[in-house]
């Protein structure tokens, strides 16, 4: 009889690279600038990520592109959401019964509090040179700033996973 054995390290290989994009453009504007510098087609996905939290479910803009030639995944995904949530308040005052809305920011990785954007590149290792790829976003007039962010050191990388 033939034993078969699973390697779970197989499952937690990172495939991707990601970059860490701070800038106060709209996502729509960076996607455009990005698909001008690198000869892609970002558009908006239809699939939103969407992460569950104490805040309830909380929905993050997608920019995707599916290179075939080379079978690289171009991922723009915004970092930081407002979430606004209604609560009542009950006291015998004369403020007494009225809904409130409080509104709190939710982030995609929140270790990266203060990025405003990631770009993920998948499979992408071996076609496509990364420092290149950050060269070439620094010639964006409105990023202000941008790095490479180590995928090892990540503590919520499962959000990165859609």
């Amino acid at each position: 009889m033939a034993i078969h054995k699973l390697d779970l390290g197989e499952f937690d290989e990172i495939d991707y690279s990601l970059i860490a994009i701070y800038t106060s453009l709209d996502d729509y504007r960076l996607a455009y600038y990005i698909n001008q510098k690198f000869n892609v087609s970002l558009s908006k996905s239809k699939k939103e990520i969407q992460i569950t939290g104490k805040e309830g479910e909380v929905h993050f803009s997608r920019f995707h592109y599916y290179e075939k030639k080379k079978e690289i995944s171009w991922d723009l995904i915004q970092n930081k959401n407002e979430v606004i949530q209604k609560q009542k308040k009950e006291s015998q005052d004369l403020f007494s019964n009225i809904d409130m809305d409080i509104s709190s920011k939710v982030y995609m990785l929140p270790e990266f509090k203060k990025v405003d954007y990631f770009l993920k590149i998948e499979n992408g290792e071996e076609n496509l040179n990364i420092l290149k790829i950050q060269n070439t976003l620094n010639t964006i007039d409105n990023i202000t700033t941008m790095y490479i962010v180590d995928t090892n050191k990540l503590k919520s990388k499962n959000n990165l996973i859609f």
